[in-house]
């Protein structure tokens, strides 16, 4: 694990602060915790961006999942 130095505004840092006495954590894990919510949800959006995409560039057929159909199973039968 590596010590860095960041600037924050100071409503933040005290945001920070308040949430992470409530939450019985430091800032430093709280701050982890974030950034690292932060890069999945990045990594997730770029994803969705990538599948989005795909189907601009080849749109789903209209017959394209009927073959599923009858494997469907919606359990009121």
């Amino acid at each position: 694990m590596r010590t860095i130095q960041m600037t924050l505004d100071d409503n933040l840092v005290k945001a920070v602060d308040r949430v992470s006495k409530e939450l019985h954590t430091s800032r430093s894990a709280f701050t982890r915790k974030a950034l690292q919510e932060a890069l999945a949800r990045h990594k997730r959006e770029e994803m969705e961006q990538k599948h989005r995409l795909g189907y601009e560039k080849k749109p789903v057929n209209e017959d394209e999942f009927s073959v599923w159909e009858t494997e469907q199973a919606w359990g009121d039968e």
